[in-house]
């Protein structure tokens, strides 16, 4: 009866082996099993989740009914397993202790027996083999070559620190050169000289450091000027790349004054005086030359050294502030004069934005002066005590500018030439607003279209392609004026 349910239920795979038969039987319902097992009295305990090894004798089939019957006393002991004196049925009992009794198995792991023949008896008792740690010495250099780029690196740090102290000191000490060699001059023209605005109260005689390499001084109090800025720029000494740099290229240090004038202190007009290699940059990137300033004129009609290029508006303004003196010293220091720049329209550099802006930039009357300090990198002390003669020139430039006046025509071509300038500049944002509005009216429309075409509807098609032919059409027909007879 036992034979007859396991046959329905479980796949039997027979393998002979040795005068034994092996029954493996895969379960499909492990519930079902077990609940069949207690009707017959059997114990199974399954070495995996899913299968369940039966060992039975080919013999004697009859002995399953009499093992299950004697072993009703003691259910989960161990598997039926024939007498061990009849040699026709031998057997191995394998009980639940081992835990990997399953790892017995021949046919799937080789060589296990072999390794442990205390199946079924305990673990195995062998000590586990120790570890040995070998000494190994610890590897020291001894040799001071071993370490060249750690060397390298501490000199390269050293070489560093030492040529920033350097260069911090020098450029410190340049512009305190400066500033004493010229402080008598500017207390003479302006009533305060040195504020930095940090107080309320105006203080005199301090440079404004704005880096290690640059060094500012305010200026005012002087009829017609609003104040004028120095702004001593020397060479990055205090960077060693720079400094390896200045080696292929000299650099000379510069000192840039920058006037702005009272709005009703000078004429309109706008002039540059500029040495040819940065007259063509300050003409592309300066609005104010851009626009006034059209055509290059040669410097030799004021008896200039032809290394200079001139960019004047007003022909009268240019020959009333040119005189004899400014001349003289424009050709007596030709290499330390980089340019000279008077605009009443001043505004910076042009933006670097493609958009036009929408409205006119704002301007301002200034005098500018930008001046190379001699030395070309070797500047002394003594070199910008020597500047003096140049800053004489830069009031004498006040002096003149504040007391001119044009003629009337002169006056009334600064005019013409600043409305057409504004005209221009108006119809350009009046143009760039108007591609503005026709790219936004294009995404309208091509929007409107994709939402036409995804509804799918035919009628709402034609329509919308009527009425767009229609509007087509309607741009493209000539403007007519209607005429009336008064």
């Amino acid at each position: 009866m036992c034979f007859f349910f396991l046959f329905h239920i479980l796949c039997i795979e027979r393998v002979n082996s040795s005068r034994k038969w092996s029954c493996v039987y895969k379960t499909m319902n492990l519930l079902s099993l077990k609940n069949l097992m207690k009707k017959i009295n059997l114990t199974l305990i399954p070495p995996r989740p899913t299968i369940i090894i039966f060992v039975i004798s080919s013999s004697n089939h009859s002995n399953c009914n009499s093992s299950s019957s004697n072993n009703n006393n003691n259910p989960r002991s161990q598997r039926w397993i024939p007498d061990a004196a009849d040699d026709d049925d031998d057997a191995t009992v394998e009980t639940e202790d081992d835990e990997n009794y399953y790892l017995r198995d021949g046919e799937e792991f080789e060589g296990f027996e072999d390794k442990d023949k205390n199946f079924g008896k305990g673990k195995s008792q062998e000590p586990a083999p120790g570890l040995t740690i070998s000494n190994i010495p610890y590897h020291l250099h001894t040799n001071w070559d071993s370490f060249y780029m750690e060397m390298l690196m501490l000199a390269g740090l050293c070489a560093y620190f030492l040529n920033f102290l350097a260069g911090k000191t020098k450029n410190h000490k340049l512009a305190q050169a400066w500033l004493n060699g010229h402080k008598e001059l500017l207390y003479s023209n302006f009533f305060i000289v040195g504020d930095d605005g940090a107080t309320k109260d105006a203080q005199s005689g301090m440079l404004i450091k704005e880096s290690e390499n640059v060094y500012a001084l305010w200026c005012s109090g002087r009829v017609s000027v609003e104040g004028m800025l120095v702004e001593l720029k020397f060479i990055k000494r205090q960077d060693l790349v720079n400094t390896i740099a200045r080696a292929f290229k000299p650099a000379s240090d510069q000192i840039v004054v920058t006037v702005d004038m009272e709005p009703n202190a000078m004429d309109k007009f706008v002039l540059c005086v500029a040495q040819k290699k940065i007259c063509a940059k300050l003409h592309r990137d300066m609005y104010d030359l851009s626009q006034f300033c059209l055509e290059k004129k040669s410097p030799e009609k004021f008896e200039l050294p032809s290394t200079y290029q001139l960019l004047s508006e007003i022909g009268e303004a240019t020959a009333a502030v040119l005189d004899k003196r400014v001349c003289h010293i424009l050709t007596k220091y030709e290499g330390f004069v980089e340019y000279i720049h008077f605009s009443d329209m001043f505004s910076g550099p042009k933006s670097q934005e493609e958009t036009t802006p929408q409205k006119m930039p704002n301007s301002k009357p200034v005098l500018i002066f930008c001046f190379n300090v001699p030395g070309r990198g070797r500047t002394s002390t003594s070199d910008m005590e020597g500047m003096k003669p140049l800053m004489q020139m830069i009031f004498h430039c006040i002096d003149k500018v504040s007391r001119m006046q044009l003629s009337k025509d002169a006056r009334q071509k600064a005019e013409r030439n600043r409305q057409k300038a504004e005209e221009a500049f108006l119809k350009a944002a009046h143009a760039q607003r108007q591609e503005a509005a026709q790219a936004r009216r294009e995404e309208k429309r091509r929007a409107e279209k994709e939402k036409i075409m995804n509804e799918d509807d035919p009628d709402k098609t034609r329509k919308w392609e009527e009425r767009e032919s229609k509007r087509d059409m309607k741009r493209k027909q000539p403007k007519m004026k209607r005429m009336t007879r008064s």
